[in-house]
């Protein structure tokens, strides 16, 4: 996919990933919205950029809807949907006196990181069907972000790790779904980054983290995730595909 001129959607585009991926995309030529719900923190980056902004709630079909709408009529329709909007909370399956794990707590993990997904893609997907495909036969791509806790999640991370293991299970049948209508699909899966959630960690604690990536033996950059997030976009045959990008990391049970 050639990307210069093309329009795209960023979710969770304030901040860390969603914003590296924005700026990198911005700086190929690519019309950038930002969705998000940090409104004051999203319009500073939007601005900076050159991007336009959106103060979305990924759960909303209604507030989706919406913002899809103005992304179009300031963007034109968007072929490139990536998705970084997400929450994290660490709570164990049954914790300190024997009290179980608060249902609404992980309702909301699933219902952000899952449904709220899941909820970004359908709706732009089928905004994109309706477009004219471009050479090669695409309509449009879609990255999602999971993570190794998918695979890998520690102790506390129940929540956080069944829905992101949701992102990864649907990455294929979705790519099926969309194949016939010249639409991509492919998942990232984060290991440790130097997030601003990550950043607000001790630096000893940083630099800990990171001495446990076997190689390169530090966190990774946002940049990086985005620098894979705009080749997937390029490389037609990246479809269906969940792709680790964690230095050969494995995560220890904590």
């Amino acid at each position: 996919m050639e990307l210069h001129g093309l329009s795209a959607i960023i979710t969770g585009g304030a901040s860390g990933l969603g914003e590296a991926t924005a700026r990198r995309l911005a700086k190929a030529g690519i019309k950038v919205s930002l969705f998000d719900r940090d409104e004051e923190r999203g319009k500073q980056v939007a601005a900076d950029m050159g991007g336009h902004f959106e103060k979305v709630d990924v759960t909303s079909e209604e507030n989706l809807i919406t913002a899809i709408n103005n992304s179009e009529k300031e963007n034109g329709p968007a072929r490139i949907l990536v998705n970084c909007a997400g929450i994290v909370i660490g709570e164990k399956t049954v914790g300190r006196d024997n009290v179980a794990h608060a249902l609404d707590s992980f309702k909301r993990v699933i219902d952000v990181n899952l449904v709220g997904t899941f909820n970004v893609i359908r709706l732009a997907a089928a905004r994109m069907a309706e477009l004219a495909p471009l050479p090669g036969g695409e309509r449009g791509v879609v990255v999602n972000t999971a993570s190794v806790a998918a695979m890998d999640g520690q102790i506390g991370q129940v929540a956080y790790a069944a829905s992101k293991a949701g992102i990864v299970g649907m990455t294929l049948p979705i790519a099926r779904d969309l194949s016939k209508l010249g639409i991509r699909i492919c998942t990232i899966a984060p290991g440790l980054f130097g997030t601003p959630m990550m950043k607000s960690l001790p630096d000893d604690v940083q630099a800990a983290l990171g001495a446990s990536v076997p190689f390169p033996s530090r966190l990774g950059e946002p940049d990086e995730y985005a620098a894979l997030a705009q080749h997937i976009c390029e490389n037609a045959m990246m479809n269906g595909e969940v792709i680790r990008l964690d230095g050969a990391l494995r995560m220890a049970p904590r």
